[in-house]
């Protein structure tokens, strides 16, 4: 479960629960130079005052381990109000009434129904917490974990796409079928990592506009419309995987 409260305390990665598996890819990047500097930049803001969310920036890697990841969904930073960011990206804590993009997502997931796995749009308005599909094996990660109240991109270019990279790295070095959603250009900036995967495994890329909606109906590829989840759901039966549920009503999560 995320960090008691709604803001990050302290730069403490070492209380920020991973999965086992991904362990070593976090050690790495946290013992390295980028890494150093990125923890002293959080920790010189939050002793400035700054108000930093989310409360746990790893939960996305203690909801779904290395190993069972089959989607990966990739945004661009955490929320920025108060209490919406808990470490999963796009998702709110239960109670939390779902932000503008994640209302888009739900209606998409409405109209595609997730191959055959119908969404309830009416709970979707209700319960915004995705943690049901982290579990089954959606990464739900951004390409920055950390952001500052009202300041969306505060954290960006600070050392966290460099672990985001690592992360993607290590979820595309392992042979299993993989999809990745990439939403908005800083996510679509991860495509080269991608393609270049694709001698380990088969690989589904689906690029669409990010949802919010200052750019979900926007050229050149809006993500109104975009049937990603049917999509991606198709190509893991192919693949004689399961499909992720998408629909809402699985989200009853403790």
């Amino acid at each position: 479960m995320p960090l008691s409260g709604d803001r990050l305390r302290a730069w403490e990665p070492a209380s920020w629960p991973v999965a086992h598996d991904w362990q070593p890819v976090v050690r790495q990047f946290l013992g390295s130079a980028v890494g150093r500097s990125l923890g002293a930049f959080v920790q010189d803001r939050i002793d400035a005052a700054a108000t930093v969310y989310p409360p746990a920036p790893f939960q996305a890697l203690a909801e779904t381990p290395l190993a069972q990841v089959r989607v990966v969904i990739l945004g661009q930073d955490p929320y920025h109000g108060p209490g919406q960011a808990h470490g999963l990206a796009f998702s709110v804590p239960p109670g939390v009434r779902p932000p503008p993009s994640l209302r888009n997502i739900f209606a998409e997931v409405a109209r595609g129904g997730g191959a055959g796995m119908p969404a309830d749009p009416v709970a979707s308005a209700r319960n915004g917490n995705l943690t049901h599909w982290a579990r089954q094996g959606a990464l739900l990660l951004n390409t920055c974990l950390t952001v500052e109240a009202g300041l969306p991109g505060s954290h960006a270019s600070r050392g966290w796409e460099v672990l985001t990279d690592d992360i993607l790295t290590a979820v595309l070095a392992q042979s299993q079928p993989v999809v990745c959603m990439l939403w908005g250009a800083h996510a679509q900036a991860k495509r080269p990592l991608v393609e270049a995967s694709r001698v380990h495994g088969e690989r589904l890329v689906l690029c669409a506009n990010h949802p919010s909606p200052l750019s979900a109906r926007r050229p050149p590829v809006p993500f109104v419309g975009c049937d990603h989840f049917r999509l991606a759901n198709t190509f893991l039966v192919g693949c004689g995987l399961a499909p992720v549920r998408w629909d809402a009503q699985a989200g009853v999560v403790n």
